[in-house]
C-alpha cells in the first residue's frame, strides 16, 4: 500500500512540476507583426552553418523584451522553444537531431517576443545547413585586448560540436611566460606546436602525444623562431626569425604598431635538430615573415618587404606575397623567388597567408601597411585562386573588416578567423563557408552555451586554429614540460 501511495505522490509531484515549468515559459497570444527591426546577438540572421555545429543560441536585444518564442522549421523536422527573458537557448540533443535531419536544407527561423506586454512577431530569417563538416576543434589564445597586459593568458581548445572547453596551457602555471602561436599540422591534434617565451622556454612540439621543448635557433639566425607552420609530412617546420619593435601612437584612433627591423626565414628539421637557411631570404635589406607551406609541401609562401627608415616611414612598409620552392627529400630551398601579389601595385600589405588543404586557394590578410594588422580597422581577408591567380575580396566575409588571423578546416570548405568587428576591441572567432563554386558565405561567430558569455568575457580570442581531433595534452603537461625539460639545441 505504501508503494502505491508513493507512486501516486510521485505522479502528482511530476504533474505539478510540469505545470510550474509551463507557467514559467509564456506562450504567445494576440500576436501582432513587429513594427521594428529584430536586433540579435550574435547576428545569426541568414548564415550558412555546418550540420555538426553546436546550437546557435542568441539574445534578443530589442528594448523591453521579457519573453521569447523561437520556431525553427525545416523540410522534415522542426524545433520550438519558449523562454522568459531575452535568451534563446536550444537543447543540444534536439538541436543535433534537427541539423542531422536537415542537411542540405534551409531552416526558417521565426522570433516572437513579448515587448512591453505585447507579443510581436518579426520577419523570419534563414539558416542554411550544409553537409560539409567543420573540423570539430578550435584552439585559441585568451588574452587581454590591450598591449599593456599579457601575463594572464591561456591557450584553450573548444569543441565546436558542443560547448566543452579545455585549458591546454596556462601561463600562471609556467612562471608567467608568454605563450603564442598554437598551430596544428594537417588539422590533426597529434601534430601541433606553440612557443613558450622567456628564460628556460622554447617551442613545445607535440607529435603523436610525445612532447618536446625545442630551441629553434642557431648562430646565423637573428632570433629564435617566431611565426611558423608545418610541412605536410610533419618532419619540417618553416619559421620566420624576427627582431620585433613596438611603436605607440599618440592619435586617439590608433593605439599600437608593431614592425620588424630585421627578419629572415628558416626551415626546422625536427628529426635532425637542425635549422636550414636560404641565401635568398637572408638579405638584410629585405624583410621576410609569416611563412607557410603549400598543401603539397613543395612551396613556401611568405610575406616580403624592402626595408624602410623606421619608425618614421612605417606607413610605407608594405609586404608582397611571395613563394619559393622547397625540396623535402633533400631538405633544400629553391633558387628563385616568385611574387604572387605585388604590394606596390596593389597599394596594400599582406599578412598571414594560409593554403587550403586541397591546394586550390590561398587565404591572407590585407591592411593598408605594416605587418601587425590586429589594430588596423581597415584589415580584410582576401582569397587567391592558385590555379588562375584570381583574387576574391570576399565581400560577404569582410562586411565589417577588422579581420585578422585565420585557418582552414581539413575539408577546405570552411575557415576560421579572428575579428574585432563587434566592438573594435575584443577579438572573437568566426567561421565562414566556401562552397564548391568558390563563393564565400556570410560568417557566424563561435556559439556559446550562454549567449551573454561574449559580453562578459573581457578577453580576446586570438589566433584560432582548427583541428579535426583534440590534442593529447593539457595545462598540467605543459607545466611539467616547462619545469623539467631543457630545450633541445638546434644547429
Amino acid at each position: 500500500m505504501m508503494n502505491i501511495d508513493m507512486k501516486y505522490i510521485q505522479v502528482v509531484v511530476g504533474l505539478l512540476l510540469c505545470c510550474c515549468l509551463y507557467g514559467c515559459n509564456p506562450r504567445p497570444e494576440s500576436v501582432q507583426p513587429a513594427d521594428r527591426l529584430l536586433v540579435l546577438y550574435p547576428e545569426y540572421q541568414d548564415v550558412t552553418i555546418p550540420y555538426n555545429v553546436a546550437p546557435l543560441n542568441f539574445l534578443v536585444r530589442n528594448e523591453g523584451v521579457d519573453a521569447v518564442c523561437v520556431s525553427v522549421k525545416g523540410a522534415s523536422d522542426s524545433l520550438q522553444i519558449n523562454a522568459r527573458g531575452n535568451k534563446a537557448i536550444f537543447p543540444l540533443k534536439a538541436w543535433r537531431a534537427l541539423l542531422e535531419a536537415e542537411k542540405e536544407h534551409t531552416l526558417e527561423v521565426t522570433v516572437t517576443a513579448r515587448t512591453d506586454g505585447r507579443w510581436l512577431r518579426y520577419p523570419s530569417f534563414t539558416w542554411q545547413v550544409v553537409a560539409d563538416k567543420l573540423d570539430a576543434y578550435v584552439s585559441y589564445r585568451l588574452i587581454e585586448p590591450g598591449y599593456e597586459v599579457w601575463n594572464a593568458l591561456q591557450i584553450r581548445e573548444r569543441c565546436i560540436e558542443n560547448f566543452e572547453e579545455r585549458i591546454l596551457a596556462d601561463n600562471s602555471r609556467t612562471e608567467g611566460k608568454c605563450m603564442n602561436c598554437h598551430v596544428h599540422g594537417g588539422n590533426s591534434g597529434n601534430l601541433s606546436m606553440f612557443h613558450l617565451r622567456g628564460e628556460g622556454g622554447g617551442t613545445v612540439l607535440n607529435r603523436d602525444g610525445k612532447l618536446r621543448k625545442l630551441a629553434l635557433k642557431n648562430e646565423q639566425m637573428v632570433s629564435a623562431a617566431v611565426y611558423g607552420d608545418f610541412h605536410p609530412d610533419g618532419r619540417y617546420g618553416v619559421f620566420s626569425s624576427n627582431v620585433i619593435i613596438p611603436m605607440f601612437y599618440t592619435e586617439s584612433n590608433r593605439r599600437l604598431e608593431v614592425y620588424d627591423t630585421v627578419s629572415d626565414l628558416a626551415v626546422a628539421d625536427f628529426d635532425g635538430n637542425r635549422m636550414i637557411l636560404s641565401p635568398l631570404t637572408a638579405d638584410s635589406t629585405v624583410l621576410e615573415t609569416f611563412p607557410t607551406f603549400s598543401a603539397d609541401g613543395k612551396w613556401i609562401y611568405y610575406c616580403s618587404a624592402p626595408t624602410v627608415p623606421l619608425p618614421d616611414s612605417v606607413q610605407q612598409l608594405r609586404y608582397s606575397l611571395c613563394r619559393i620552392a622547397f625540396d623535402a627529400d633533400h631538405g633544400t630551398w629553391g633558387d628563385r623567388v616568385d611574387t604572387l601579389w605585388n604590394a606596390r601595385l596593389e597599394k596594400g600589405s599582406v599578412c598571414h597567408p594560409k593554403a587550403s588543404p586541397d591546394g586550390r586557394y590561398l587565404l591572407y590578410t590585407v591592411a593598408d601597411y605594416g605587418t601587425f594588422p590586429i589594430w588596423h580597422r581597415e584589415t580584410e581577408l582576401q582569397l587567391m585562386d592558385l590555379r588562375t591567380g584570381a583574387v576574391d575580396s570576399l565581400p560577404m566575409v569582410n562586411s565589417n573588416r577588422s579581420d585578422t588571423y585565420h585557418s582552414w578546416s581539413s575539408g577546405s570548405r570552411w575557415f576560421a578567423f579572428a575579428s574585432k568587428r563587434g566592438d573594435g576591441q575584443y577579438g572573437r572567432v568566426y567561421f565562414a563557408y566556401l562552397d564548391a563554386e568558390g563563393k564565400a558565405h556570410k560568417p557566424f561567430v563561435l556559439p556559446q552555451s550562454d549567449p551573454e558569455k561574449d559580453d562578459l568575457t573581457l578577453k580576446s580570442y586570438n589566433i584560432p586554429d582548427l583541428s579535426a581531433t583534440p590534442v593529447p595534452f593539457d595545462a598540467s603537461s605543459i607545466k611539467r614540460i616547462n619545469r623539467q625539460l631543457k630545450a633541445e639545441e638546434f644547429k
